[in-house]
């Protein structure tokens, strides 16, 4: 790659995106952007910014096969829902009682993030709306999966995966899974996700909070 990235900060990608999906999604009150934190929650302030929606979190956790965690059995998600691939569950024998045990580990971290982003504010209620997940990129897609397998069990009437930078082939594998995706960049050679971002550093808990808590502000008051 030569040259400057596309993109100086998540913010500025956000910004690109939200001129991509305002046309078509922009001012409608059925519309709700979730962010897949941390890193797609400072993009997701300027798409809501940019589509006048409301913003929340979308917390999802994969839940690893054991001794072989990095390879997904499931994911459970904010809401409380709980998808199980069967296929894989089904290859490798593993019994209800060990996909309950990771569950209930993994639902203690999701129950911490909740917490430490939301503090007591509700659950987003998708349902019949739609769902605009937005994450700073796609590279193997593999949480973004697992968060579009969630979302379906809460009824919303369509789910629109919308990312600043993805690598091609997911961004196109994803169109089988989503109603619409957007992807502003697919770079080819693609190799990461940080590479397309001037600054790619780690998004604080703090600053997604600090964000979510702006973006209700904003969407609270009234149009002048």
């Amino acid at each position: 790659m030569r040259g400057r990235p596309p993109f100086r900060d998540r913010a500025e990608g956000g910004r690109a995106l939200g001129r991509l999906l305002a046309p078509r999604f922009g001012g409608r009150d059925d519309v709700i952007v979730l962010a897949l934190p941390r890193g797609g929650v400072p993009v997701a302030e300027q798409v809501a910014q940019a589509l006048r929606a409301p913003l929340d979190v979308f917390l999802v956790r994969k839940l690893g096969v054991p001794g072989r965690e990095e390879l997904a059995m499931g994911a459970i998600a904010t809401g409380g829902t709980r998808v199980v691939n069967r296929e894989v569950v089904s290859a490798l024998g593993i019994e209800d009682d060990a996909i309950d045990a990771v569950a209930s580990s993994e639902a203690v971290e999701l129950a911490r993030r909740a917490q430490a982003f939301r503090g007591d504010r509700p659950d987003p209620d998708v349902s019949g709306k739609t769902v605009v997940v937005v994450d700073d990129g796609l590279a193997t897609g593999s949480t973004m999966r697992a968060a579009v397998a969630a979302l379906r069990q809460q009824g919303p009437s369509r789910i629109v995966v919308a990312v600043p930078v993805g690598a091609a082939e997911t961004c196109t594998e994803f169109r089988a899974e989503a109603d619409d995706v957007v992807c502003a960049r697919t770079p080819d050679p693609f190799y990461a996700v940080g590479l397309w971002y001037g600054d790619f550093g780690q998004t604080s808990d703090e600053e997604v909070r600090d964000l979510l808590e702006l973006a209700a502000e904003g969407h609270a008051a009234p149009a002048h």
